[in-house]
């Protein structure tokens, strides 16, 4: 049987002035799937992962995840509905541990008791793979390590929904896999996966479906496979 679809995005545009970063997309989203979303710098990409975390307001189209109409909803409300994001640039409190940015983030995410957002941080990191360093200040990881962390604090608020926005960026081949392994840990979970994504061996492996874009306009969808033996894909994204 098909999964339900758990997130759909209906004919949706944003403008800015008379600039359409985001052109008539639509696309719908089965629960426990992995999409990506590839194409150039300024296809669009992080403009529509703002439009469905709250960040912008579409200027037309609709937004629906679970049944529910989100359009222009604010993003701690979408949030707290289940869509959990990370960031390109991580933005963790810089002067709290790992620690505490994770169960600062299970306590107001999820309405979790301290004890329970500890215990809830160790489950977390276990997940991620968080290994490096957990007790110091968060200047002073790797980028790596703070994208890790992102995914962590993600996580915290138990989505349903999870956008991941460049999270292999910065990674070298050694560290790949153990984010495609957390990625396919997110997919056990039962977690439905969004990214935005420019590793090919990321797109390739973990995604059951990649979306394209190019110029604010969905320029086609398919299995990895499909997508990148196309010469549209080709032409757009490669040159």
């Amino acid at each position: 049987m098909e999964a339900p679809t758990i997130l759909t995005i209906d004919h949706v545009s944003k403008r800015f002035g008379g600039l359409a970063a985001v052109n008539d997309v639509s696309f719908t989203v089965r629960q426990g799937e992995v999409i990506g979303i590839m194409g150039p710098n300024g296809a669009g990409k992080s403009t529509l992962f703002n439009l469905i975390a709250g960040v912008y307001k579409p200027t037309s189209g609709k937004i629906t995840f679970k049944g529910q109409d989100i359009t222009g909803l604010s993003s701690d409300r979408i949030c707290h509905l289940g869509i959990g994001r990370t960031f390109q640039i991580p933005q963790p409190f810089s002067n709290l541990t790992p620690r505490l940015n994770v169960v600062i983030a299970a306590m107001y995410g999820r309405g979790m008791s301290r004890a329970a957002a500890e215990e809830e941080a160790t489950r977390l990191f276990e997940v991620v793979g968080f290994t490096e360093r957990a007790g110091v200040c968060c200047r002073d990881l790797t980028a790596v390590a703070l994208k890790r962390l992102e995914i962590a604090r993600a996580m915290a608020g138990d989505p349903a929904v999870v956008l991941l926005d460049e999270v292999a960026a910065g990674s070298n081949d050694s560290e790949l896999p153990r984010l495609l392994a957390i990625i396919a840990n997110m997919k056990k979970m039962g977690k439905t996966v969004i990214l935005v994504e420019h590793v090919m061996k990321v797109l390739v492996e973990a995604v059951d479906r990649l979306i394209v874009m190019d110029k604010g306009s969905k320029l086609m969808e398919g299995t990895p496979t499909e997508v990148l033996q196309d010469q549209r894909v080709i032409d757009a994204y490669f040159g």
